[in-house]
């Protein structure tokens, strides 16, 4: 399949096959300034991502690897789209209208008491109907996915659409949409990690998130219930900062922590308006990227259990390659009251978006 037109254009082709012999396709996006993105129907990896530095050199701005068997062991959701529940729950353990559910405890392979990302077979795992097309606002790829009842021990049958589009204003624009024929939680995210030197440690890049508040966690990264003022914490990213020294700042305080794995609070209800969460900035190559979300929280997380494992361009993964920022609601929402709320009824639509753009200084 190849769809072009003066807003783009879409390539299909076949990347490869699962353990179980299904066909793993690879969508090529290229939006008409030349953007390029590279979307596999596994987990709707986001794959390659190319945009221009300040010299107007295309940089592929996020780690991945070259083969299917790679992404079937992806021990850290490379590029993938999250659910049904992302981030952690504690114990695995949540309740809708008196009932009782119980999950998997697959955190940190099962070292950690908690659900996490969806469970031991997530929709990062899983092939989505997939197609492609070239719209005004960019090419876009549609991705479709049914979580059974029961599946991952979580209930209800939820349908779930998910739209990538590189838009024409050079950006990756993301759209959720989930319904479900029977009370159950969802939280959906995408879990790519960036480096927007193209490879190397983040350290020079710079950051700021726009959050007078986060959730504060105890030693199983759960979080207490209580939403904090960032204020006087080495949480607080109000101020653009590099890297390297926000990580001091936050290992001084805290020792035992490798880096930042937290949920900051970007709303604290169900306004669902887009709102400008962060940003983060290489000195070196000058590309700027921006995020915008209905989302309620952002997950800022530095990569630091990224495990030394090879990926493209024979990189090799380690501590804090690469950075996350991963819209969201906050984690072990179920069981916090109140946490905006993540039970979706029948009826009812999840609908969420999120922007990553991409500047130049």
């Amino acid at each position: 399949m190849n769809n072009t037109s003066v807003y783009g254009s879409v390539e299909q082709s076949l990347f490869g096959h699962t353990q179980e012999g299904i066909p793993v396709h690879e969508y090529t996006l290229i939006n008409k300034h030349g953007l390029m993105m590279k979307v596999l129907s596994l987990g709707g990896i986001v794959r390659e991502l190319w945009v221009p530095d300040k010299n107007g050199r295309f940089v592929d701005v996020v780690l991945g690897f070259n083969s299917v068997e790679e992404y079937e062991r992806n021990p850290g959701y490379l590029g993938a789209i999250i659910g049904r529940f992302a981030n952690r729950i504690d114990n695995g353990r949540f309740q809708i209208d008196g009932v009782t559910y119980q999950l998997a405890l697959n955190d940190g392979g099962g070292k950690r008491p908690n659900a996490l990302h969806g469970g031991v077979k997530g929709f990062d795992k899983r092939v989505w109907k997939t197609f492609a097309e070239v719209t005004p606002e960019g090419p876009k790829v549609i991705l479709k996915l049914r979580g059974h009842d029961g599946e991952e021990g979580y209930p209800g049958n939820l349908d779930v659409t998910v739209i990538y589009t590189l838009t024409n204003e050079n950006e990756w624009k993301i759209e959720y949409f989930a319904t479900a024929d029977k009370p159950t939680i969802v939280n959906l995210t995408q879990h790519t990690y960036f480096n927007l030197n193209g490879g190397g440690k983040i350290y020079n890049h710079c950051v700021l998130i726009r959050a007078e508040k986060y959730t504060p966690v105890n030693e199983n990264l759960i979080p207490t219930g209580e939403i904090a003022p960032v204020e006087g914490t080495s949480y607080d990213l109000r101020k653009q900062i590099s890297i390297k020294e926000a990580i001091a700042r936050l290992r001084n305080e805290y020792p035992n922590l490798k880096g930042f794995d937290i949920n900051y609070v970007l709303s604290e209800n169900h306004e669902n308006i887009e709102r400008f969460a962060g940003s983060v900035y290489s000195e070196m190559t000058g590309i700027r990227m921006e995020v915008y979300t209905t989302q309620p929280g952002l997950q800022f997380y530095t990569g630091n259990y990224l495990q030394g494992f090879q990926g493209k361009y024979c990189q090799i993964y380690d501590e804090h390659t690469g950075f996350c920022l991963e819209t969201q609601h906050f984690p072990n929402s179920p069981n916090h009251e109140n946490f905006p709320k993540t039970v979706l009824r029948p009826g009812d639509i999840y609908h969420y978006v999120t922007r990553f753009k991409f500047l130049i200084g």
